[in-house]
């Protein structure tokens, strides 16, 4: 699975507005359908109120923070699943990515055509569902099919074939049903044995209401029916307004930035709400290193160990891992130093076995000649 988030919808819902604002990086951006035929991809800075902190207490001379890849993918229609539109290119597209943006039209604006001429945020989901669901049906289909043909054929085949055909028969029925399979709630196990088909309706979503200004602060209708939906689906849900965000993109200062939100009566953006949640939907997570060269966040996948983490930075690391010195990033900014976390007993020498947490400092030590052996 892809480490990056695709931005998906009918065309004409705000999709490139919202890649642009994300990566200050313009997209095509126009009235009309299938304005993006191929994907825009733009990396972003994870925003990580831990890294300001942490640059506050040990100040360095470069900040670098963690990065995340969106891709801003074709307009999808009715049909798709059969090719109508750009649906075979927008498919290939979709099955590459880790996490979905699936971004839904909440506003009413005369000026900007609407694919099906109507604002209906429940028909747009599903329109777009349908078209997933119908493009794994016939992936699962046809693997469900080869694979009873070999068991009715081949007693080794029958046997290896013993836990994939339940789950490839529950997949499938779920999608002739026209439901996502991830609203089968599957164990790691059974994903596993659907891993290398790559369907798209496995990939966990986040639904993304594009709203007008005036709603960004109070739920409408069409957000109301969005956030029902995502409800029953185990979705989450973040509330944007496209237009508004493109506005802060185009400010040159932070300074401007934080006014023009106060000015609206929010804390933060949307967009950076909506990085934070495809970054942890996709199980990244991150861990700092920090020293008066570089203050930087590092991403990792949960459940990763010292050696591996270490790898990120370098391979050699890795290889030649030794130990890591560790403390958590809260930490420090309970004793506001390094050597008052020492003092305190807080920092930890650890091994190769230790699962790294979210928020840690780490200084990893390793031996150049010890990765040869």
């Amino acid at each position: 699975m892809g480490l990056n988030c695709g931005i998906v919808g009918l065309p004409n819902v705000g999709k490139s507005t919202i890649f642009s604002a994300l990566t200050a990086a313009p997209a095509e951006i126009a009235n009309y359908p299938f304005c993006t035929i191929n994907p825009n991809v733009g990396i972003v800075d994870v925003p990580d109120a831990r890294l300001d902190q942490i640059v506050a207490l040990i100040p360095p001379k470069k900040i670098i923070p963690a990065t995340f890849e969106f891709v801003d993918i074709a307009g999808l229609v009715a049909g798709a699943s059969k090719g109508e539109g750009l649906g075979n290119q927008f498919l290939a597209n979709i099955r590459e990515v880790g996490v979905l943006a699936h971004v839904v039209r909440c506003f009413d604006n005369g000026d900007i055509v609407h694919v099906s001429n109507r604002i209906d945020p429940s028909s747009d989901i599903e329109t777009i569902n349908t078209e997933l669901a119908l493009a794994d049906l016939e992936t699962v289909t046809n693997r469900y099919t080869k694979q009873l043909k070999l068991t009715r054929l081949d007693k080794e085949a029958q046997k290896e074939n013993e836990k994939s055909l339940p789950v490839l028969l529950l997949a499938k029925e779920c999608l002739e049903e026209g439901k996502p399979v991830r609203s089968l709630n599957l164990d790691e196990e059974q994903k596993a044995l659907l891993y290398d088909l790559h369907l798209i309706t496995l990939k966990p979503v986040v639904y993304v209401c594009n709203v007008d200004e005036e709603h960004i602060l109070e739920d409408n209708d069409y957000v109301k029916t969005v956030k029902a939906i995502a409800e029953v689906e185990g979705s989450e849900v973040v509330v944007i307004s496209g237009k508004m965000e493109a506005e802060i993109s185009a400010l040159e200062s932070e300074a401007d930035k934080k006014e023009f939100l106060e000015a609206a009566g929010l804390e933060e953006s949307g967009l950076n709400r909506l990085i934070r949640h495809a970054y942890h939907i996709l199980g990244m997570r991150t861990f700092f290193t920090a020293g008066p060269d570089e203050d930087r966040a590092w991403t990792f996948r949960a459940g990763s160990k010292a050696p591996q983490t270490a790898g990120i930075i370098h391979t050699d690391f890795e290889k030649g891992f030794i130990k890591a010195e560790v403390y958590n990033c809260d930490d420090l900014f309970t004793y506001k130093s390094e050597l008052k976390v020492r003092e305190a007993g807080k920092l930890r020498m650890e091994g190769k076995e230790y699962l790294v947490q979210d928020g840690d400092i780490m200084h990893f030590l390793f031996n150049v000649n010890k990765q040869a052996k």
